[in-house]
């Protein structure tokens, strides 16, 4: 009897990691440049087995990119006597200031509920908002009011169907970027699914930095405002000067 369990539990290593991920991005460093306008991230890999491929329910793939996660004040505005004002507000705890979710197929097919629920993968869920003042009945609007914005301004992006599988091996998608991206580490996570679980998961990361002139001036704006204050004054009165003497030498 002893002897059986020792081999079970020998077994079990194995069969828990009888599928799991290998990973490739086409770049994990994004430099934004005073010129950049976006930038398309290749991901792509490989299912590693010890046995061959499962038969019954198909393997699925979801792939998540998230951006750093930072607390959002979301305010509603209401027209009083021709004015629009503020009247409620609620503060979302952190919502990722990039979400991106790619899948191999429409999300209620490769992915359960209950899944969802524990990994936070979809966007509804990638947000956290605990509470909201008791004066506020429906706070989940203002949730849902940032993901509508953010899907607007391409931050927030569904891409069901667009990973492709092939052999249920090789797979890969592209998220494109855009240009009003925030500093920081770019989570990637990538699922196998099969029959809506999770059986194996793998994560990495994105490093997204400011370089160059954007970099310096960010950082002088941030360690010395008064000096970058001054230093775009000084722009600005330049540029105005340079106009109207240019204007002047047309004129004559």
């Amino acid at each position: 009897m002893r002897a059986f369990l020792l081999a079970l539990l020998m077994l079990l290593p194995g069969l828990a990691m009888a599928e799991e991920v290998v990973l490739g991005l086409s770049s994990d460093q994004v430099a934004i440049t005073t010129s950049f306008d976006g930038s398309e991230i290749l991901i792509f890999g490989a299912v590693k087995r010890e046995r061959p491929i499962p038969a019954g329910e198909p393997l699925e793939v979801v792939i998540t990119v998230a951006g750093p996660s930072r607390p959002v004040m979301v305010r509603r505005k209401d027209r009083w006597f021709g004015i629009w004002v503020n009247t409620d507000a609620v503060e979302v705890d952190r919502a990722p200031s990039f979400y991106a979710v790619a899948t191999t197929a429409p999300m209620n097919e490769v992915l359960s509920n209950t899944e969802d629920l524990r990994h936070r993968i979809t966007i509804d869920r990638a947000i956290r908002s605990v509470g909201a003042p008791d004066s506020v009945k429906d706070s989940a609007s203002f949730t849902a009011a940032i993901i509508r914005i953010r899907r607007d301004n391409g931050l927030y992006q569904m891409l069901e169907g667009q990973v492709a599988l092939d052999q249920q091996t090789l797979f890969r998608t592209a998220i494109r970027m855009p240009a009003n991206l925030t500093e920081g580490d770019y989570i990637t996570r990538i699922y196998l699914t099969r029959g809506g679980q999770v059986v194996s998961s793998y994560q990495t990361s994105i490093d997204v930095r400011k370089v160059g002139l954007e970099r310096w001036l960010f950082g002088m704006s941030r360690e010395q405002p008064m000096l970058y204050g001054l230093m775009s004054l000084a722009i600005a009165i330049a540029a105005g000067w340079g106009a109207s003497a240019a204007f002047r030498l047309l004129r004559n």
